[in-house]
């Protein structure tokens, strides 16, 4: 137990000086450490003083540098202020010189102007002085008075006036004389035309008849549109007048005329009469027409005893049923060519279907010549060329007008037969021909002008009217070619009274709500 006191003391002792041992080191440690922290300090602090001092030199060296050149500036701009305000001073002298310098001419200029007034005033005295003593010679010479001189001056002035008049009226009298002749030939000229009824109006107006006379206000439309849409559509002149219970259709084509019939009919049992309307009446009643046009040529060929024809041949020559030739009806003369030649052909031994196949297709031309330029033989030889018939009946066919030689018998057969069924009693008119082809030349004319869409003769060839397309032509352009249209028709044509060239452009845009 000793032992263990004596171990117990001794590591107690032991641990004090341990203890003792380490403080005093930890002091020394620290005091080292402070030492050498404060030695650090203090050289951190001599380098942020010597570089604040270098920084310090160093902005106030840009600060001189900067506001030397902000003197510099001022000092630039003083002096170009100074420079300008030198050069106004001296425009400013300069103007109050030259405002002297005119003062002073001004001043000259009026006494120079009060002097000449002087000069003036002092020669019209003269003047007068002088006149007077004049008038006062005159006098005395003429043994005249100022006022009775006066009065014959005037009195000579009022005859040569009177006589100026005169010879004015006579003029005028003269050129109202003519001119009333001409307008008074050009009034019985229309007449004549307007009343011709058997050469023209049988033949170029329809009549359709209406429930009531209220019709023909739903027929023109507010302020003329529907009626105006209906003869532009169909090209035909729709003439509403105090007849009661019926209006007028007017064209010289009878395909036309007739479409527009059946369409003015529809409309007229619907009663919806409206542009749209319109429309859609008048291309039913085109279809209709065109199927029509169809059956007749197939009865044609089946009233000839011909067949296989190309269907294109029979549906242009349906289309002779609405052509006149001479006031006659160009499908039944060639239906009549085409039974004499076949009769005549028996006679001589020649081949009878091919001379009643020309002898039917002889005029087939005339249902496009006013499409096509050139003698309706040679177009009708030309579409028949073209369908594929052959060359002996083509040929009677181009020559039956004497445009060629005929070859064959044949040929001849059909040229007989055809001045035979012309030339018998009440067959043929010739002023309804000349007066249809005028109308056809009309459209003719209108039609070689680019940028024409539709035309149409109008008011028995007293109107021209004509459809142009809008993106084609301006409307300078459309004034242009009334003008052209109207001194080429003066030039080319022969026809009585005037006629009216009316140019339409007109831009439609239509879209659907869906």
């Amino acid at each position: 137990m000793g032992t263990a006191i004596i171990y117990l003391i001794v590591a107690v002792i032991a641990a004090a000086a341990g203890y003792a041992a380490g403080y005093f080191i930890r002091r020394t440690s620290t005091e080292a450490q402070f030492a050498s922290a404060e030695e650090a300090a203090k050289r951190i602090l001599s380098e942020a003083e010597k570089e604040a001092a270098s920084k310090k030199k160093e902005a106030l060296i840009n600060a001189k540098d900067e506001i030397h050149a902000l003197r510099s500036e001022a000092e630039r701009e003083l002096r170009d202020r100074r420079n300008e305000i030198q050069r106004m001073e001296r425009r400013l002298s300069q103007k109050e010189e030259s405002l002297d310098g005119r003062s002073s001419n001004l001043d000259r200029k009026e006494r120079s102007f009060s002097d000449r007034e002087k000069e003036i005033a002092r020669v019209e005295n003269e003047l007068s002085e002088i006149y007077g003593k004049e008038l006062k010679l005159l006098e005395q010479i003429a043994g005249l008075s100022a006022g009775e001189a006066r009065q014959l001056l005037l009195k000579r002035v009022e005859d040569e006036t009177r006589h100026e008049v005169a010879m004015m009226i006579r003029d005028i009298e003269a050129k109202a004389k003519d001119e009333a002749e001409k307008r008074a030939r050009n009034v019985v000229a229309l007449a004549i035309q307007r009343c011709a009824a058997d050469h023209v109006a049988e033949t170029t107006v329809s009549v359709v008849p209406l429930p009531s006379d209220e019709m023909k206000g739903r027929i023109i439309g507010r302020e003329g549109r529907n009626i105006r849409a209906f003869e532009n559509l169909s090209g035909i002149n729709l003439i509403i007048d105090d007849t009661p219970g019926a209006v007028i259709l007017s064209s010289f084509d009878p395909v036309r005329r007739e479409i527009a019939r059946l369409a003015l009919e529809r409309l007229i049992a619907d009663g919806r009469i409206h542009p749209a309307r319109i429309e859609q009446m008048y291309e039913k009643a085109r279809d209709e027409v065109e199927a029509h046009i169809r059956e007749v040529g197939e009865q044609a060929t089946f009233d000839t005893d011909i067949h296989g024809l190309h269907p294109e041949l029979v549906r242009v020559l349906g289309r002779l049923k609405y052509r006149t030739s001479y006031g006659q009806n160009v499908l039944q003369h060639s239906i009549e060519v085409a039974h004499l030649a076949g009769i005549m052909a028996a006679e001589l031994g020649a081949d009878i279907r091919l001379a009643k196949r020309a002898g039917l297709l002889h005029d087939i031309g005339k249902a496009i010549d006013h499409e096509v330029e050139g003698p309706h033989a040679v177009i009708g030889a030309e579409l028949a060329k073209r369908f594929h018939e052959q060359a002996a009946v083509v040929h009677p066919i181009e020559a039956h007008h004497g445009e060629i030689e005929p070859q064959s018998v044949e040929a001849v057969l059909v040229q007989a037969a055809d001045a035979i069924s012309g030339a018998r009693p009440g067959a043929r008119r010739e002023t309804l021909e000349s007066y249809v082809k005028r109308l056809e030349k009309l459209e003719t004319i209108a039609e070689s002008y680019r940028g024409v869409e539709k035309c149409y003769a109008m008011q028995a060839g007293r109107e021209l009217r004509i459809m142009v397309k809008p993106e084609d032509m301006d409307d300078a352009s459309a004034a242009l070619l009334a003008r052209d249209v109207a001194k080429q028709i003066e030039s080319e044509l022969e026809y009585p009274g005037q006629i009216k060239v009316v140019v339409i452009r007109e831009h439609r845009a239509i879209e659907y709500a869906k």
